[in-house]
């Protein structure tokens, strides 16, 4: 997140005014959706200075864009604490916990099913609206940087090998998942279940060639 941030926030004060401005944001998106989004509410119902705002932030882009890195990283750290949890016996269990965990944040976590990692959804399950597909990095696509960060969790939970077969093979995942979880979400608001169930099966026997 603190990459987004016009500067990064020091104090314990200022660390919860960023954070209700991302919570005000992503409460926004649910009720009035990116377009409705404006700087001056966020920074209203966050009780903040709109001069304060802007010392965070450079415009709504950058706010959207810092909950995006927020949603992600809360993501990979519940899929962390989820394994921990279940101890899985083999990578195919990681596949269904990933997939239920991010269901599971489409349907509860405050603006997610806007912006989850980046992309801007004009509704559940998308479209997307057009230039935002790179709002995680400027020079990757948002599901190539998706990809890169489960690379990193991927290998250190698993004993797999490493090199660009294995990050080509996560891509493609990546990419997969995405457009067959938008089509569970543009069937049902709440994610279409036998939907799901392919997108855990596409993806566990597509990565059956590249993962041991």
């Amino acid at each position: 997140m603190t990459s987004t941030l016009r500067r990064r926030p020091a104090q314990r004060r200022s660390v919860e005014r960023v954070e209700r401005m991302l919570d005000e944001c992503a409460r926004l998106l649910d009720e009035v959706g990116y377009e409705g989004l404006t700087t001056k509410e966020v920074a209203r119902r966050a009780e903040v200075p709109i001069g304060t705002f802007y010392q965070f932030f450079p415009d709504k882009q950058g706010l959207v864009r810092a909950l995006a890195l927020r949603n992600l990283d809360a993501f990979l750290q519940r899929v962390t604490q989820r394994i921990a949890a279940a101890d899985p016996g083999h990578w195919t269990d990681l596949v269904e916990l990933a997939v239920d965990e991010f269901v599971a944040m489409k349907r509860s976590v405050p603006g997610f099913a806007v912006v989850d990692f980046g992309e801007v959804l004009t509704t559940p399950g998308g479209p997307a609206l057009q230039g935002t597909n790179r709002m995680l990095d400027t020079a990757l696509e948002n599901n190539a940087v998706v990809a890169d960060r489960l690379r990193a969790l991927t290998l250190d939970l698993l004993d797999a090998p490493a090199g660009p077969g294995l990050d080509r093979a996560l891509l493609v995942a990546v990419e997969a998942t995405d457009a067959v979880l938008k089509l569970a979400f543009r069937m049902d608001p709440e994610g279409d279940q036998a939907m799901i169930a392919e997108c855990k099966l596409l993806v566990r026997r597509y990565l059956a060639d590249h993962l041991p």
